[in-house]
């Protein structure tokens, strides 16, 4: 009885990146699937560069290109490339991803976006005129994780002054608080037609922005049965747990 023919099993060929239409992504841990000619959509993007140099694209263990940042958001990428339909949410994340792939249509598209306008045009616009804005939210940061020490609260003092006049006014206002066992972190003044108001919602919104719990109220401050009210001074409290 003679065996049958046994032939040795050939290995399959992996296809090239240039010859295979669809494409497994693995961006950051999130897997997607999608085809060449999508993500080449744009030539000039850094996107579509990236897949015109296929030798230099990282596999990971299965075999699918990596592209080593967050892919919460790559999502939403893929769908403007597919069907030209832009997002509603997390435009400002959808903007950060835009940027970094080089999809300047897209990127014009976000800015124009009344969201993303407000934010670029009217939010940061008058923030610029607010003197050492962002170093003081720092200041704020380093003071308030400083204060934490075995403590779920920390408070910090806050002197908004909106003009030149406040600023002397502000001062004379110190000589009766006592603040020598509290920090305080002084903003503005600015040359803007903003409010106090519109500042501490700025301060608030970077604040959380930056992963923090806090909350802004007028600082009152009581000496025996005198109670009175700084027009300048506000409570920044930093919630830790």
């Amino acid at each position: 009885m003679s065996l049958p023919d046994i032939k040795p099993l050939r290995k399959l060929a992996v296809e090239p990146l240039q010859q295979c239409p669809v494409v497994q992504l693995n961006v950051g841990g999130q897997l997607y699937t999608t085809t060449l000619s999508t993500l080449r959509k744009y030539p000039n993007s850094k996107l579509a560069e990236m897949f015109s140099v296929p030798h230099k694209l990282l596999k990971d263990s299965e075999g699918r290109c990596f592209i080593d940042r967050d892919g919460t958001h790559f999502k939403a990428v893929l769908e403007y490339l597919r069907s030209d339909n832009v997002p509603t949410n997390n435009l400002l994340e959808l903007h950060k991803e835009a940027v970094y792939y080089g999809i300047k249509p897209l990127v014009k598209l976000l800015e124009e976006s009344p969201q993303l306008f407000g934010e670029k045009v009217g939010r940061q616009q008058f923030l610029s005129h607010v003197r050492n804005y962002h170093e003081n939210l720092e200041v704020l940061i380093k003071v308030g994780k400083a204060e934490a020490m075995a403590s779920r609260f920390s408070t910090i003092i806050m002197c908004v002054l909106k003009t030149e006049d406040d600023l002397a006014r502000c001062n004379d206002a110190m000589i009766g608080l006592d603040t020598r066992k509290e920090s305080i972190v002084s903003f503005g003044p600015w040359n803007a037609q903003v409010s106090v108001e519109d500042l501490l919602d700025c301060i608030r919104m970077d604040m959380e922005a930056k992963g923090y719990k806090v909350s802004i109220k007028p600082h009152n401050a009581e000496k025996g049965f005198l109670f009175k009210s700084y027009d300048f001074f506000y409570k920044l409290t930093f919630t830790w747990w």
